[in-house]
């Protein structure tokens, strides 16, 4: 097993498990109040319940709950082969910049270390890679390289994908 770059601290109480149907609207929650940054690139919220239900039709949200507040944070993480997809990282804004993030994506890719996944990807929008990219740098990711975004979908400026991975083994 390949030690992350930065081992997460455990913060006191947090428990990560794998999310239910149930969970839901709180998952949807958690990702909208995380990403309220975007929005200096798209208006409105980033998932609803019904998202978040497709979602877990095809992948896996590991949450994060801490005892005295509840669930707290998420990340999806979906299989794909030999290969792994990471993405809508979220922790609750009040809680940010305490290792809840480092906690989640270590989760993650265990998870998929343990499906015997050999890499796990990400992406993220353009307009967030100067403050994500070295989080993700710092947790062992590299870049890769970068893809279009969706035509059809309305920003208020210009976005690319920026794709990033890391080995897993």
């Amino acid at each position: 097993m390949v030690a992350a770059a930065n081992p997460p601290s455990p913060t006191p109480g947090t428990r990560i498990r794998a999310a239910v149907p149930s969970d839901a609207e709180g998952v949807a929650r958690v990702i909208n109040a995380a990403f309220v940054v975007e929005r200096i690139a798209f208006d409105g919220d980033r998932t609803d319940v019904d998202g978040v239900h497709s979602l877990m039709n095809a992948g896996k949200f590991l949450l994060a709950e801490v005892d005295t507040l509840g669930l707290v944070g998420c990340v999806y993480v979906e299989l794909r082969g030999e290969r792994s997809y990471l993405g809508l990282l979220s922790v609750a804004p009040a809680l940010q910049g305490k290792g809840l993030g480092r906690q989640l994506v270590a989760a993650a890719e265990e998870y998929s270390r343990n499906a015997g996944c050999r890499a796990m990807d990400l992406r993220m929008v353009s307009p967030r890679a100067e403050s994500l990219l070295p989080f993700y740098e710092r947790l062992g990711y590299a870049k890769t390289g970068t893809a279009p975004f969706p035509a059809d979908v309305p920003t208020k400026v210009p976005c690319h994908y920026v794709l990033m991975t890391k080995p897993l083994a």
